[in-house]
């Protein structure tokens, strides 16, 4: 029990909530109190829901108003007109998505704008606004919305007043900007955008080809345990995100409660005003990246004297064809609008390549109802409620996983795919001169992957097959067809989360933690038998420069501790990726890298026998700490070189555990990479939190 204390004591070394610095902030129609714990997180309290998203939108403000802004921007398409471009892309716009133009590169606040009126966004809600978005979602967008205005009444000068006021309007639009790229759309575009006609569509991970700020999903990790597979009786759940630390898509900390019954601890996005995952006291959930096939290509035949009609079921039928324009900032006070086309088929929104005339048929078009289910999901309070809420299968991709104070844990491949029919290669350029290939309908929910309370007592996903998520197979449901595009292989996380979680049948708490920090690769993955194909390719080598790094690296033992010296040559030099067909190997370039790596070392260290953490840095303002971990471990961290520094960019950041007792005691834990105050680098909250991140330990929210 001793040994118990001591290593609880070490773990959570940290104080516990100390509710301090009420603020009560109001605009006459809604009312919010703002209570700052020690660590700055914020706690909302409001007699009314909307009144509580009221609250979070000031509080939210307060440590990053400026994010919040730019997503608003990028939401109503006035990136250009507000940030404006470089003059030397001014002739690449004059050919912006003309039939001549196919590199989109570069020139991302153009794009965005172009993409929001190609998808048709604010005139979508504004038909749909009124009948289709429920009254308590509309009130809580209203609410947030007003905790803007409110803010920027405030301090007027950190607004830009092109933008105000904010309306609820734009918080449902936003989610419909976002999601898309979600799912993979920057990725299409990409690839139709290239010279020649692309062979295979798709492939999630991709940088952004739309916004200026990196909207990628990076992975997460996600594992419960019953209380059969405890060896206390309690049920536990790891929230464990790898997300970009900074931007639009970084993770936000924040406990909402009202009197109308909605209390919620978790994390949320930069304009969202309901948290996306975490725990309220009956039940939690986290979602980790998944990459089903939900958008579809179509190649239009067009018609040659009339190129706003394509040839479909056997005649010739209009596009429907908007003008727009796009304002451009230029240079001080001098813009140029850029007038444009955007043309719609039946299959849906049109681009147009020399390659070829496109269409794209995405399964998230005309869906409104992201914030609705997110709602609902936090107020939901029992495993039949929470299922229910995810049948609405608004929310079109993410896996999740659940767990509650009843003992229950669940794991659902959520996903709206399209019920696609047999006969095509979906994976490819579909012909759009006919209908039999649109589909209308999507996979029912209960088709989709899924277990509740596995025999095993656990389940884990870490982005990869969810046939796996318990390590055996025979407990989920039959598999989806090929079209469907449900992964079937197993990433590192993956593998070593079975080697551990998975072959413990008594998992205490304490080993619950070290499991999640787990730093070693398992023998299986990827990198492993990577580096193993260039000790063989290296064999016979006989270059002297290059032989101590080759002994390192033989000699490496997988792990990824802050002290390991093998691990820091391995991730400069070794190709990783998620899958082995992603795997870009090649050996003159990794021959390349090493000759580079060795160089460096030296001439910065002095040796090339490096302890990791002396390379792989937090960097938050004037604070650096090392770092254990790397890409594709439990303990995920990916770096940037910036300035001669491998800086930490993304990976584990927003963490939460929970636990529910046998008599329903309830903890929980978390941690943020930096801090509450995401911006403000004056506030004592911008890095207070991160010498507990690198030392791997959480403070305590609850109780």
């Amino acid at each position: 029990m001793k040994k118990t204390i001591h290593f609880l004591l070490a773990l959570f070394s940290c104080q516990a909530i100390i509710l301090a610095k009420d603020l009560t902030v109001t605009d006459g129609n809604f009312t919010a109190t703002i209570k700052r714990d020690n660590w700055g997180v914020p706690h909302i309290y409001g007699v009314r829901d909307a009144d509580v998203s009221f609250g979070l939108a000031y509080a939210h403000a307060q440590d990053d108003f400026k994010t919040i802004q730019d997503v608003h921007i990028a939401t109503r398409g006035n990136l250009s007109e507000i940030y404006g471009i470089k003059l030397w892309s001014i002739h690449t716009l004059k050919n912006l998505f003309r039939r001549r133009y196919n590199k989109i590169n570069g020139i991302f606040r153009v794009v965005n704008d172009y993409y929001v009126h190609l998808m048709n966004f604010w005139e979508d809600v504004e038909a749909k606004y009124e009948t289709e978005i429920p009254d308590d979602v509309k009130k809580i967008c209203r609410g947030y919305a007003a905790g803007l205005n409110l803010y920027v009444k405030n301090f007027p000068e950190q607004a830009n007043k092109k933008l105000l006021p904010f309306n609820e309007k734009e918080i449902i639009v936003g989610f419909s900007h976002r999601i898309p790229l979600f799912i993979g759309l920057d990725g299409v575009i990409r690839k139709l955008g290239k010279e020649k006609r692309p062979e295979i569509i798709g492939g999630y991970f991709s940088p952004s080809a739309i916004t200026p700020w990196p909207m990628d999903m990076v992975a997460s990790n996600v594992f419960a345990i019953s209380p059969s597979r405890s060896d206390d009786g309690y049920t536990r759940l790891m929230i464990n995100t790898h997300q970009p630390w900074t931007g639009p898509v970084a993770w936000y900390e924040a406990h909402v409660v009202s009197e109308e019954g909605w209390e919620f601890y978790g994390g949320l996005f930069p304009g969202t005003p309901t948290p996306l995952i975490g725990h309220n006291p009956d039940l939690g959930w986290s979602h980790t990246v998944n990459d089903p096939d939900l958008i579809d290509i179509y190649q239009l035949t067009v018609n040659p004297d009339n190129n706003n009609q394509y040839w479909f079921d056997g005649q010739w039928t209009n596009m429907e064809v908007r003008n727009i324009k796009i304002k451009v900032k230029v240079w001080g006070p001098f813009s140029w609008k850029l007038k444009r086309q955007v043309k719609e088929s039946i299959h849906g929104p049109v681009l147009e390549f020399n390659h070829g005339t496109y269409a794209l048929r995405i399964a998230t078009r005309n869906e409104f109802r992201f914030v609705e289910q997110w709602y609902r999901m936090t107020r939901s309070r029992n495993i039949d409620e929470f299922k229910e809420v995810m049948s609405m299968n608004a929310i079109p991709m993410f896996n999740t996983g659940y767990a509650d104070k009843a003992g229950n844990i669940y794991y659902l491949y959520n996903a709206k795919i399209p019920q696609r029919k047999n006969g095509y290669n979906w994976q490819k350029i579909l012909p759009g001169e006919t209908s039999t290939n649109i589909w209308t309908t999507f996979v029912p929910f209960d088709s989709l992957p899924q277990v509740t309370n596995p025999k095993s007592g656990f389940f884990q996903n870490c982005n990869s097959s969810p046939y796996l998520a318990t390590g055996d197979a025979s407990e989920m449901s039959l598999p989806l067809p090929d079209w469907a595009g449900v992964e079937t292989h197993q990433t590192s996380r993956a593998l070593r989360a079975l080697e551990t979680y998975g072959a413990d049948s008594s998992i205490s708490r304490k080993e619950f933690f070290e499991y999640k920090y787990d730093h070693r690769y398992s023998a299986k993955s990827q990198i492993a038998r990577t580096r193993d194909r260039f000790i063989s390719d290296m064999k016979n080598d006989t270059n002297q420069v290059l032989k101590p790094a080759l002994e390192l690296l033989k000699n490496w033992n997988l792990e990824a501790d802050s002290t390991n010296k093998g691990a820091t040559l391995a991730f400069m030099v070794l190709p990783m990726s998620f899958r082995d067909e992603d795997l870009n190997y090649k050996l003159d370039l990794v021959i390349k890298k090493l000759h580079e790596s060795i160089i460096y070392l030296n001439q910065k260290f002095g040796t090339i026998e490096v302890p990791l953490g002396k390379v792989f840095r937090l960097v938050r303002g004037d604070t650096q700490y090392p770092l254990s971990g790397g890409p594709g471990l439990l303990r995920a961290i990916y770096c940037n070189k910036v300035d001669g520094i491998y800086q930490a960019r993304a990976g584990d950041c927003y963490v939460q555990a929970v636990e529910w007792g046998p008599d329903g005691e309830l903890n929980a834990w978390s941690i943020h990479q930096f801090g509450s105050a995401t911006l403000d680098s004056t506030s004592p909250h911008y890095s207070d939190q991160a010498e507990l991140f690198h030392k791997e330990k959480m403070k305590i929210i609850r109780p």
